[in-house]
């Protein structure tokens, strides 16, 4: 079973599998091995859920005898609730379904299940938000959308014009904004002056390290997180390192975006 929004599938029951044992558990690196999966595949799904969530379901904590950990918040267990209830009712409809289609002469429910899946939309894009419309302007040949994902942080994207009539664009619609990892610069002076749109600050929570590239996570101050690709040499020179202050820095042409029928 999944939870799907107007954007896509957003609860998996392996996400809600590895939310039930970060509360039972309070690591994600425990948590991971239980359900099963990698490290850094879960972190993934954990930003991805608290970047479409309007509240973070899982936060980094520090301090303590361990030295830190994750835990749910309260949003996050009211979801588990949820969609374990939800679960259930689900599999009782289904059944009532099918056996509905059994008297009328059959009918291929599991068929009818994998085209519905197969029309989900999925993306590669590291970086995914939900947010609002909450500026519109019309500059000719394209739009200027501003989209707010959280009370603190707006993202500004530039779309043609035939996007914008196509994708119905209007003040307070939801829609979602994708930025590709690879797109996303970093910074860590606050006196330094560039012409892109989007500087989002945070503090950077995990660098993995590649031969070549490093993939840094910022998390926001309101708990949503962005995913840069960078060199190793530049990580370096930065100085980018778990706890260091940081910018998220991508031109607005590099956002795109969607929206529901």
């Amino acid at each position: 079973m999944s939870l799907e929004t107007e954007i896509g599938v957003a609860l998996s029951d392996t996400r809600i599998r590895l939310l039930e044992e970060i509360g039972r558990k309070g690591s994600i690196n425990q948590a991971a091995k239980a359900v099963p999966l990698s490290y850094k595949a879960a972190w993934d799904a954990i930003d991805t859920l608290n970047n479409l969530a309007p509240e973070p379901l899982v936060v980094r904590v520090t301090g303590g005898r361990q030295g830190g950990g994750t835990e749910l918040t309260e949003y996050g267990r009211n979801m588990v609730a949820m969609y374990r209830a939800l679960e259930i009712e689900y599999q009782a409809a289904l059944d009532r379904l099918s056996a509905r289609l059994d008297e009328a002469g059959g009918c291929d429910v599991s068929g009818f299940r994998r085209l519905m899946r197969r029309m989900s939309m999925k993306t590669s894009a590291r970086n995914q938000f939900a947010g609002v419309i909450t500026g519109l302007r019309d500059g000719g040949v394209d739009y200027e959308v501003r989209v707010r994902i959280d009370e603190r942080t707006e993202i500004a994207a530039i779309i043609t014009r035939s996007s914008a009539e196509n994708l119905a664009l209007a003040i307070g619609k939801e829609v979602f904004a994708l930025v590709k990892s690879s797109s996303v610069l970093l910074a860590i002076d606050p006196a330094l002056r560039l012409s892109a749109r989007n500087q989002l600050w945070g503090e950077v929570a995990v660098v993995h390290e590649g031969p070549v590239n490093n993939e840094v996570t910022l998390v926001l101050p309101s708990g949503r997180s962005l995913t840069a690709v960078v060199t190793h040499d530049s990580c370096r020179a930065l100085g980018i390192a778990p706890g260091v202050a940081a910018a998220a820095i991508f031109k607005a042409s590099s956002v795109i975006l969607g929206a529901a029928e």
